[in-house]
This record gives structure tokens, C-alpha cells and sequence, in this order.
């Protein structure tokens, strides 16, 4: 069976966010054929680009060692949002309040693009919500087509984001 590395953003501003990824990764890790490798700190970080206030985020990034394939693997983490209570809209409100938002960023060094999911991650290069979580927990971590993650992150400087406190997985 091979594995692979896949890189998971998590993230919530809705429902005691800490709570939410703290369950989230009980979750991720009871999922078979998938074991967490690592998990960075929480960060708490502002909102992009919402429509209206919301309150901050916090986010972390999940590194998991995982024998599903991309698409089964994204199937799993939009499970584990509704459990979650998450509902995501068929129409093009993106940028709503969340109880958990769990996104498929890096799947090894897989570059692919399908109706329902693109890797890596769309935008991650340009989002320090994504980028610092993911040197935190992958010092080396390269973005395919984009290059070194932490270079990326210092060049987002200008959005608000403060490390919070480590999660613990038993």
C-alpha cells in the first residue's frame, strides 16, 4: 500500500473555533488507512476578503501520512465538515463565518486539476492563514509551481496573523 504526505489546513471562526480543530483532528485521526504525522501550533488570524464582520480565525495545518487517493482523501476531510455542522452553499458566497473548514492543500508532490478539487491548494501561496501553519509543522515545505513556503510567508507580512497555542493529539 504507498502512503503519501498530504498537507490539511484547518480552520474555524464559528462554535469555539480551538474546540472545533481539536475534534476535527480526533477525527482525522480515527480515519483508517491514515495516521497524523504532525500538527502545527494555532494561529489566529483575520479574516480575507469576508463579506460583513466575522470574527478571527484560527487555523493550523495537519500533516498526514495517508494510502487514500487525493479524491477519496477530499471525500473524508467534506465528512468531517458536516459533521461539524458545516453546509457549504452551491452559489458563489465563499467567504462565510465557518464552524470548520478542512482543506486538501498538498498531496505529496501531486500538481492536478479536476472539477472538484485542485492541488495544490488555489491561492495557499498568497495566504499567510495557510502559509505559516504549514512552516510551523513543515520547515521545507515547497508549493509546487510557487516554490519555498517560508519564502512565500515573508512576503505576506501585511496580513494579521499571532501564533496561539499548540494542539495535542492522543
Amino acid at each position: 500500500m504507498t502512503r503519501v504526505v498530504a498537507y490539511i489546513g484547518l480552520g474555524s471562526n464559528l462554535a469555539h473555533p480551538r474546540r472545533q480543530l481539536a475534534r476535527a483532528l480526533t477525527r482525522l485521526a480515527r480515519m483508517p488507512r491514515t495516521r497524523i504525522v504532525a500538527v502545527s501550533r494555532n494561529f489566529v488570524t483575520a479574516p480575507i476578503g469576508a463579506e460583513g464582520a466575522q470574527p478571527d480565525y484560527i487555523n493550523a495545518v495537519a500533516a498526514l501520512s495517508t494510502a487514500f487517493s487525493p479524491h477519496a482523501l477530499l471525500a473524508r476531510l467534506l465528512a468531517v465538515e458536516r459533521r461539524h455542522g458545516r453546509r457549504r452553499p452551491r452559489d458563489s458566497r465563499r467567504k462565510l463565518a465557518r464552524s470548520l473548514d478542512l482543506d486538501l492543500l498538498l498531496y505529496g508532490r501531486v500538481r492536478m486539476r479536476s472539477p472538484s478539487l485542485e492541488l495544490p491548494h488555489p491561492r495557499m501561496h498568497e495566504r499567510a492563514f495557510v502559509l505559516r501553519p504549514l512552516v510551523d509543522v513543515a520547515p521545507a515545505a515547497a508549493i509546487p509551481g510557487h516554490g519555498l513556503a517560508s519564502r512565500l510567508a515573508r512576503g505576506l507580512r501585511d496580513q494579521r496573523i499571532a501564533v496561539t497555542r499548540r494542539h495535542v493529539v492522543h
